[in-house]
């Protein structure tokens, strides 16, 4: 199994910088334009359509297509786990239908004085078998312009 992470310290308050990841308009906020995101649709934990807050349960379906090339890429990730303690958040979304074989993405967040640190780590496989396996690696060309993106907008966000 690959693993990507990226970790960044962002001068906000915890409670501020989880609020903003806990609802769909930040995934909007945080996705690159050149991924072309589209969200299909988002349903709660109790069928309730476009829901507040992601708690656990939630199920995102949304769409991708990079550089307007090729076919959209549909994609439905779903909350399995979200805490928020003294001085530590986390939720955990898995990939239930779309391009990888293998994904779950961990968010934390961990207060730090008056700043979070913010931490991505996801756990990938790409399908194709051991051809996929072996290309798992790779996939970090990919992934890093996108975090790294992702987490400069965050602190861009609180930070100005």
């Amino acid at each position: 199994m690959a693993v990507y992470q990226r970790e960044t310290r962002v001068g906000a308050p915890l409670s501020e910088v989880w609020d903003f990841h806990s609802n769909v308009s930040g995934l909007q906020a945080l996705t690159p334009d050149f991924l072309n995101l589209r969200v299909d649709s988002v349903t709660g934990p109790d069928g309730e359509f476009d829901p507040d807050v992601l708690e656990v349960g939630a199920a995102i379906s949304l769409s991708m297509q990079p550089f307007g090339v090729g076919p959209r890429q549909s994609w439905t990730s779903v909350i399995v786990e979200r805490e928020y303690g003294d001085g530590t958040a986390v939720f955990r979304d898995t990939m239930e239908d779309g391009p990888f074989d293998h994904w779950v993405h961990t968010h934390r967040f961990f207060a730090d004085g008056g700043e979070t640190i913010v931490s991505d780590n996801v756990e990938y496989r790409l399908p194709g078998g051991s051809l996929g396996n072996a290309a798992s690696p790779v996939a970090i060309v990919g992934f890093e312009p996108m975090f790294r993106f992702r987490h400069r907008k965050t602190k861009e966000q609180f930070e100005g």
